[in-house]
């Protein structure tokens, strides 16, 4: 890929996360409520509401607020919280490996399930295994994975009692990250089968069976490779839902996290906070799609062209 490309790329992504810095702090700050008046309690007087929102800056204007806070940005200061007046970055560093951990793990069962699913429903096309797959795959898709967390933990917690709901062992893992991988495997699964349906009917195939290629060989090896490429694409898209979806798998399960000090900070109206929380969540999904773009010169050198 030319340098050219790549830096084009950057700056495209680059302004696409200026672009929610920005749409995340007019919002917020257009909301209705007071940061200060919550901080304060419900029988503070009016000059205790004034000084703590002097304390907090609240009382600058608009335009004044948002300067000084892209200022912090390029500084690589993201503020402090209104409620515990702790920097959001240090907060933030502290809960970033929870959340890292539960989506890196998302992800591969996602990814391990999406393609072996993926794998047999083509391999079976037409079949009663082809058609017990999309049944399940139909119910995951419609089902959000704040329900697939509880029944997870009504059938495998509370009635067979197999695995904990909350701690810190590998075992209490197994529930939250299924919840969160299990329902982003569905369009992965749909993207594999149909592309190794379509590509056992490329010209390719028809080569390969002249050569004396067996079955097994061309559908796992020479299918799927090429039916993979499109699905490196779908990654990008798929790292957005685990980072959403996180934050109602922490919260759901009380586990450390991103995601569920976005809900409480929401919840206090903490604004610094809830803005580095999506910063953080913005700059991981262009970053994650940014490496997608790049990896593409690598398994497709159709692209290099």
């Amino acid at each position: 890929m030319r340098s050219a490309s790549v830096i084009e790329r950057l700056l495209g992504s680059l302004g696409v996360v200026f672009g929610a810095v920005t749409l995340v702090f007019l919002i917020l700050n257009w909301l209705p409520g007071d940061p200060a008046e919550l901080i304060a309690g419900e029988d503070a007087s009016e000059e205790t509401v004034a000084q703590v929102r002097a304390q907090l800056g609240t009382a600058q204007p608009l335009g004044t607020r948002y300067v000084r806070y892209i200022g912090g940005l390029l500084r690589g200061d993201l503020g402090q919280s209104y409620v515990t007046r702790e920097p959001v970055a240090k907060r933030l560093a502290a809960q970033f490996p929870a959340t890292l951990k539960l989506t890196v793990l998302g992800c591969a069962v996602a990814v391990a399930v999406g393609v072996g699913l993926g794998v047999l429903s083509a391999r079976h096309a037409g079949g009663w295994i082809d058609q017990a797959v999309q049944a399940v795959a139909l119910g995951l898709h419609s089902m959000p994975s704040f329900w697939l967390g509880i029944l997870l933990i009504l059938l495998f917690s509370v009635t067979l009692g197999w695995l904990p709901v909350i701690g810190r062992s590998p075992a209490a893992m197994v529930l939250p990250v299924s919840a969160l991988g299990l329902v982003v495997s569905v369009p992965i699964m749909r993207m594999v089968r149909d592309g190794m349906l379509e590509g056992l009917h490329e010209p390719y195939v028809t080569t390969l069976r002249a050569k004396g290629l067996g079955e097994a060989r061309i559908f796992y090896v020479h299918v799927l490779r090429n039916a993979l490429i499109p699905t490196v694409t779908l990654l990008g898209l798929v790292v957005g839902e685990l980072l959403s979806g996180a934050v109602i798998i922490e919260t759901l399960y009380a586990r450390q996290g991103i995601g569920r000090i976005t809900v409480e900070a929401i919840g206090q109206k903490d604004i610094p906070v809830v803005q580095g929380t999506i910063l953080v969540a913005a700059v991981g999904f262009v970053v994650v799609n940014l490496l997608v773009d790049l990896s593409y010169t690598l398994i497709d050198p159709r692209v290099r062209k």
